[in-house]
């Protein structure tokens, strides 16, 4: 056997048996989550606890513990005992402090506007959702008016119904006045139409 045809046999023999011992993949089942090196952790649960912190930044609660704590810390470091002393003069170690507390208050600040950001354009949205349904509703109620409208033209109002019974009762009274007078009177309904005249 030449050794090409040996290579190449032991290569199948190779790729078979990690084919036979690597486990079937199931399509109808979800993988296994894989192990990540960063830790998870939960963002909504982050986003809040980055809204509260912003919140209190904002304060002027916090304005004056903050002002509170730098006047103790400076007092302390001036006029203590010099062995008690943990930050001497130029305040190196305050200092550090107040740029860690600004360097992570304004990523947390930029958190919490982008979290009231999105919860803007979720009640802008449904804004302008019910802008939209209220529109629809007011131009619905507009055609219904505009409908009645013309349906009470075709309706007798109070004035044209006494109008008319006063053509009437004049009418009666014109007949009345007739009738005294000799001549007989008859009403429309009483009068001989078609047949009923020939019959006579």
């Amino acid at each position: 056997m030449s050794p090409e045809r040996e290579t190449g046999a032991r290569e199948r023999t190779a790729s078979g048996a990690t084919a036979a011992s690597r486990p079937r993949v199931r399509l109808d089942q979800p993988r296994a989550p894989r192990r990540r090196l960063l830790p998870e952790y939960d963002p909504e649960a982050f986003g809040r606890m980055s809204e509260r912190i912003a919140r209190f930044l904002g304060t002027g609660r916090f304005i004056v513990w903050m002002t509170v704590v730098i006047i103790l810390w400076v007092v302390w470091n001036v006029s203590a005992p010099a062995d008690l002393r943990f930050d001497h003069y130029p305040f190196i170690f305050l200092t550090l402090m107040l740029s860690l507390q600004a360097s992570y208050a304004a990523p947390l600040i930029l958190l919490a506007q982008n979290r009231q950001d999105d919860r803007d354009r979720v009640n802008l949205e449904q804004d302008r959702k019910q802008n939209e349904r209220s529109i629809a509703d007011t131009e619905y109620l507009t055609r219904e008016i505009a409908s009645l409208r013309a349906g009470l033209g075709e309706v007798a109002t109070r004035d044209w119904i006494r109008s008319e019974l006063q053509d009437l009762v004049k009418e009666l009274e014109e007949r009345y006045a007739e009738g005294k007078s000799g001549r007989p009177v008859i009403f429309p309904a009483e009068q001989p139409r078609g047949r009923d005249v020939e019959d006579r």
